[in-house]
C-alpha cells in the first residue's frame, strides 16, 4: 500500500509518500481500507517529536479514520467486509495514529471492538471529522463541564476542530454561545454556524469583550484548550461558581495564572482527557440525525499530507483538514 510515512522527526520534508507494508488483521482486529483521515494538532506533535515520548520512526500517524472493512480477523463478529465505518483511535493497545501505526496511508489494523458504524447519510470526509474532534468536545462539555440549556459559554480558539464542536453542542443543548476566534473572517463563519456572539481576539481584549457581552456578570462555562497567554484572562470572564474546562495546550502548558479569581469566585477547573466510544458514537448519531454537522476545511490527496499538515502549522484553515488516500 501507499502511505505518508515519517521518516524521522522534524519538519514536514521528513513526510514521505511511499510504499509501506500491507497490515494483516489479527483474530480479534479489522483492516479498514482509508477513505478519509482527518489531521489533528497531535499529527504534529508526532512529526516534530514530544518530549519525553518517543515515537519509533519511521512512522504513520492520523487517528480520524473513515473507511470500509476490507478483511476481517477469526473471531470478529457483527461486521463485514465492506462495511462503512469510523472509529475510536484510543484503543486498548494505544493510540493510533501516535502509538499504533496510523490512518495516513490506503489501509490501517483497528481493534474490532473500536468501530463505530458510519452511516449512508454522512460522506467518509464527514465521518473523519468526528471521532478526535466531537468525541473529545462531547466528554469535554457533558461529562465534565455539565453544560446544560439556558447557560451562557465562552469558546476559545472556536474555529478549530474542537472549537467547532464545542460551538454546535452547545447550540444543541440551548446554551448562548459565545466564539472568540483570531480573525473577522473565522468569526463570520462562527456567526454562520450559528454562534449568538463573536470576539475576534486579534482586535480586542476576549476577556473585557465576554465581560461586557455577559452584562457584568461572567460566563458560566469557560472552554480553553489553548492555554498560554490566554489563560489568566479567561479566568476573568468567569461568573461565581463557574467552569473552566481545559483539554489541551497548544499556546503553552505552563501560563501564568492568577488565583484569586479562581478562590474569590469559587471557580471549578475541570480537565478533560480523551474521549470514550460511546463519545464518538452519540457524535455519529448526532450528526447522521442533522443535529450537528461536521465542518471541512480543505481536503487533500494522501501524497500532498506535508501541505496539509502546513495548512495546520500556520493556523490558515477553518474546520477539519482531511487528507484522502
Amino acid at each position: 500500500m501507499k502511505a505518508a510515512v515519517i521518516e524521522q522527526q522534524g519538519g514536514v520534508e521528513n513526510i514521505v509518500y511511499r510504499d509501506w507494508e500491507d497490515p494483516e488483521p489479527g483474530p480479534d482486529d479489522v483492516v479498514v481500507r482509508v477513505k478519509a483521515c482527518g489531521l489533528n494538532h497531535l499529527d504534529i506533535f508526532v512529526r516534530r517529536g514530544m518530549p519525553g515520548f518517543p515515537v519509533p520512526m519511521p512512522f504513520i500517524s492520523g487517528g480520524d479514520i473513515a473507511g470500509e472493512i476490507c478483511a476481517l480477523g477469526n473471531n470478529v463478529p457483527g461486521w463485514s467486509v465492506g462495511d462503512r465505518v469510523t472509529l475510536n483511535p484510543d484503543t486498548h493497545e494505544g493510540m493510533i495514529g501516535e502509538q499504533l501505526i496510523g490512518g495516513l496511508a490506503e489501509k490501517v489494523r483497528v481493534p474490532a471492538q473500536n468501530l463505530v458504524a458510519l452511516p449512508d447519510s454522512l460522506s467518509y470526509e464527514q465521518g473523519a471529522a468526528i471521532p478526535i474532534n466531537y468525541g473529545t468536545a462531547h466528554r469535554m462539555l457533558f461529562h465534565r463541564g455539565r453544560l446544560a440549556a439556558g447557560e451562557t459559554i465562552l469558546v476559545l480558539g472556536a474555529s478549530g476542530g474542537v472549537g467547532i464542536a464545542c460551538v454546535q453542542f452547545a447550540q444543541m443543548v440551548g446554551a448562548t454561545v459565545i466564539a472568540a476566534a483570531g480573525s473577522a473572517e473565522k468569526c463570520e463563519k462562527l456567526s454562520a454556524l450559528g454562534a449568538d456572539h463573536t470576539i475576534n481576539y486579534a482586535d480586542e481584549d476576549f476577556s473585557a469583550a465576554t465581560w461586557k457581552l455577559s452584562e457584568k456578570k461572567g460566563v458560566d462555562v469557560v472552554v480553553n484548550f489553548t492555554g498560554g497567554d490566554t489563560w489568566a484572562p479567561c479566568l476573568r470572564t468567569a461568573k461565581p461558581g463557574g467552569r473552566i474546562l481545559t483539554c489541551g495546550a497548544t499556546a503553552g502548558h505552563s501560563p501564568e495564572t492568577d488565583l484569586r479569581y479562581i478562590w474569590v469566585r469559587e471557580l471549578d477547573v475541570l480537565g478533560s482527557n480523551s474521549y470514550s466510544q460511546e463519545d464518538v458514537a452519540k457524535s455519529v448519531a448526532y450528526a447522521a440525525e442533522g443535529k450537528i454537522a461536521p465542518v471541512i476545511s480543505d481536503v487533500l490527496p494522501l501524497e500532498k499530507t506535508g501541505e496539509a499538515e502546513m495548512l495546520m502549522e500556520d493556523r490558515n484553515f477553518f474546520g477539519k483538514i482531511v487528507v484522502c488516500p
